[in-house]
């Protein structure tokens, strides 16, 4: 059984599977850091991290929807940030000029509006979007989220549309130890001009997928999966393999 979903029906699989001891694969949840340091290009970084939580209007497992920026980069880059997500708006899909589509039913739409309240109730700061697009659909426009504190709940639980939470951090451990706040750990991402930091953080996030200055990219030949909550085992590359083989020893007396 192979399984792409979210982590509370990967767990109710995986209970199911008992029976016979079925093997399973889940690609679960997310609530992906998307990590800022003061060095990164910003021209680069913006638009990348846009992209980063409203590819599929958010509704993508690994989208990075907690934006980490190290605090003396933080006001620049949430300027910046915000500017160029309030020019971009949900919109018909099939309108060449439209970025970001609708959400995928009535449900979502009231699930991420809510999320949209319980964010503000909290005490964070909405800079971009928080609004629905006129008209027939489920349309909500890229949202983002400043002051806001890792143990807030929309920094904690998977929304899945495009809401965004800006969260500064001090230094490099501080990076790594918040980003690592999660119950989650299918991908996060590392903006740095410095090389060996790069390497050094990706390492260190607790996550099955790192990208370093650039998000979503994919390559069917590497590994997709995540660790902790956001699921078992791994997808596309050799790895995905042994979910469907079985390994077996053969000893012959000659």
């Amino acid at each position: 059984m192979a399984f792409t979903g979210s982590t509370e029906v990967g767990k109710l699989i995986l209970q199911a599977s008992a029976g016979n001891l079925k093997r399973v694969s889940l690609e679960l949840g997310g609530k992906s850091p998307n990590v800022i340091f003061a060095d990164a290009d910003l021209e680069t970084a913006v638009p990348n991290s846009v992209f980063g939580f409203t590819m599929l209007s958010g509704q993508v497992c690994c989208a990075g929807t907690r934006v980490f920026v190290q605090e003396d980069f933080h006001d620049r880059f949430a300027d910046a940030l915000t500017r160029y997500t309030a020019g971009v708006k949900s919109g018909d899909p099939l309108d060449p000029k439209t970025t970001v589509g609708p959400l995928v039913s009535k449900e979502q739409f009231e699930r991420v509006k809510g999320y949209l309240e319980i964010g503000k109730k909290e005490g964070a700061k909405v800079t971009a979007g928080d609004d629905v697009t006129d008209g027939k659909g489920y349309f909500v426009n890229p949202t983002v989220f400043t002051d806001v504190k890792n143990n807030m709940k929309i920094a904690r639980e998977e929304i899945f549309g495009p809401v965004a939470s800006v969260i500064p951090f001090k230094d490099e451990n501080d990076a790594v130890l918040q980003g690592n706040d999660t119950t989650y750990g299918l991908a996060a991402a590392v903006w740095t001009n410095d090389i060996s930091r790069a390497h050094r953080v990706a390492r260190a996030l607790k996550a099955g997928t790192v990208w370093v200055n650039c998000y979503n990219n994919i390559d069917p030949i590497s590994p997709f999966g995540g660790y902790k909550q956001s699921g078992i085992g791994r997808e596309l590359g050799r790895h995905s393999l042994e979910l469907y083989t079985q390994v077996k020893s053969v000893y012959v007396k000659l």
